[in-house]
């Protein structure tokens, strides 16, 4: 990096131009936009529907509200506004505020250019130094975000109340020339969200109702939950009115997207020495336990289902099967599909239940929506275990379909059931699974799974069997890590003469 100029005279002789905060972020958004290059690395599944709303309103030099449910990214993005700043700015060497050299405001900074002129040193502000985020909170104070008098410095330097060099500045002040968040702004008490008038719509700050002006240049953004309007406070109107542009965020709204997300933030690349094989249907799994959480009579839309729960899910699935490879010696970490009971810590407390869902329990809730999950994944690989006939050519009539699944079916009903647990080694495990007749030849028809790739093709097998349990056509029972598969009837209706003892 070339030497940046030290003195306001050097800075002069350099031709450098300040800009606001807005039309700074404009330039740099512009130059990035004519050259193609990415806006928000690591935002995914927004960039037909969040970010052209971003970058609109940066064009039009506007504070912006992100408006959406808990885990939609909200905190990043405002976070990511900082690439849209120069590398570096200039200020008044010591300022509090960050002045502009070539227009302070504060009294030090206007006293020392008088006494100094062009002499006067400067500091350089990074990109990252020029933001600054508040999480609101009922406890939040203006002097928190604004400022307020100071005695002691006052009395120290034996100024009248009024004079500005008796003024502690906030949080917002210190922020000028920069961006500053707000996060869950709803929660801030009535009284302070009116503290924010002027700094929206003056661009000043008042103190304590003294004849004290400053004026700042900062870019506002706010993050709010539209559930907390109802539930914890509420935006006042005149507030929202300056508020310039309302963002609104979503959810991912594929399969494909969400994995995408989990891939990037879960960590699932361990360091013990052991690699990790995620077959790519367990991860559609963990995306659409979320899907069918977010569909749920069970759980609180309003409330909604973070992305955070399916990377604490992906987590707890690896770690489920990491430590059976610890346990075991093994040196391979494969997830298998019993695995998905450990999961259940990483759900029960993100989801927020309705009434009838504290009537069922989160566990129960929880479980529910992971055999569904199951259910709308096993779908997509496998051919209906309740569809008894398939389609013809035009002027045929539906003829029944071979059946492939009724020799596993066949093969439970003559008395026979497995038993697989999340701590079994991989041959017994596998073993297990070869007892049922043609599972895994039906495995390895539809997953594509070569049976050199055993890891796979066994965790694949008992996909099938559990996606024919979750379309009824086999039982299953799961007590602590032990799950059993099993007849259906045989599991309704027990044996003549098992109860006969009794």
């Amino acid at each position: 990096m070339k030497q940046l100029p030290r003195t306001l005279d050097e800075l002069k002789k350099s031709g450098y131009k300040v800009l606001s905060v807005k039309d700074e972020m404009r330039k740099n958004l512009i130059s990035r936009l004519s050259k193609g290059e990415a806006l928000f690395p690591g935002i995914i599944g927004y960039d037909k529907t969040v970010i052209p709303s971003i970058v609109n309103a940066v064009l039009a030099r506007h504070d912006m509200i992100l408006l959406g449910l808990r885990g939609q990214a909200k905190t990043r993005i405002a976070r990511s506004l900082i690439s849209l700043l120069d590398d570096y700015v200039p200020v008044m060497k010591g300022c509090e505020i960050n002045d502009d050299p070539f227009s302070p405001v504060c009294k030090r900074c206007t006293d020392l250019v008088k006494e100094h002129g062009d002499d006067i040193e400067l500091d350089w502000l990074s990109r990252e130094q020029r933001y600054g985020e508040k999480l609101a909170t009922p406890d939040v104070t203006i002097a928190d975000l604004i400022g307020d008098i100071d005695p002691i410095k006052a009395a120290v330097q034996k100024l009248h109340y009024s004079h500005e060099g008796a003024i502690h500045f906030g949080i917002i002040p210190r922020t000028n020339r920069g961006i500053f968040t707000i996060n869950e702004l709803p929660d801030l008490q009535p009284r302070i969200q009116v503290g924010l008038f002027n700094i929206m719509e003056e661009k000043d700050i008042q103190i304590r109702g003294f004849n004290v002006r400053i004026p700042l240049d900062v870019m506002m953004v706010f993050t709010a939950n539209p559930e907390d309007y109802t539930n914890r406070g509420n935006i006042i109107t005149p507030l929202k009115d300056r508020i310039d542009s309302q963002i609104l965020t979503h959810y991912p709204r594929t399969v494909p997207e969400a994995m995408m997300i989990t891939e990037q933030e879960a960590w699932t690349e361990r360091d013990g020495g052991r690699g990790v094989i995620m077959p790519k249907y367990l991860k559609e799994v963990v995306e659409e336990i979320a899907f069918q959480a977010r569909g749920s009579e069970f759980i609180d839309q309003k409330s909604g289902v973070s992305v955070r729960m399916t990377i604490s899910v992906m987590e707890n699935l690896i770690s489920s099967a990491e430590r059976r490879a610890i346990m075991n010696g093994e040196k391979t970490v494969v997830p298998r599909i019993c695995d998905l009971q450990q999961v259940l810590p990483g759900m029960t407390g993100k989801l927020e239940l309705v009434f009838e869902g504290e009537q069922e329990g989160s566990v129960k809730v929880s479980k529910a929506l992971i055999g569904k999950a199951v259910r709308e994944t096993f779908k997509k690989y496998f051919p209906d275990p309740l569809q008894k006939k398939i389609r013809t050519t035009q002027g045929e009539e539906p003829r029944l379909r071979d059946d492939e699944y009724t020799p596993i079916i066949t093969w439970f009903e003559s008395g026979n059931k497995i038993e697989v647990a999340d701590d079994m080694p991989f041959d017994d495990y596998y073993s297990e699974l070869c007892k049922v007749a043609n599972l895994k030849e039906v495995a390895k028809k539809h997953m594509k799974v070569e049976e050199s790739k055993k890891y796979e093709l066994a965790t694949s097998m008992e996909f099938v069997l559990d996606g024919l349990h979750q379309f009824s056509r086999i039982a299953k029972e799961d007590a602590d890590n032990v799950v059993a598969y099993k007849d259906l009837v045989g599991s309704i209706f027990p044996p003549k003469g098992r109860y006969e003892e009794d």
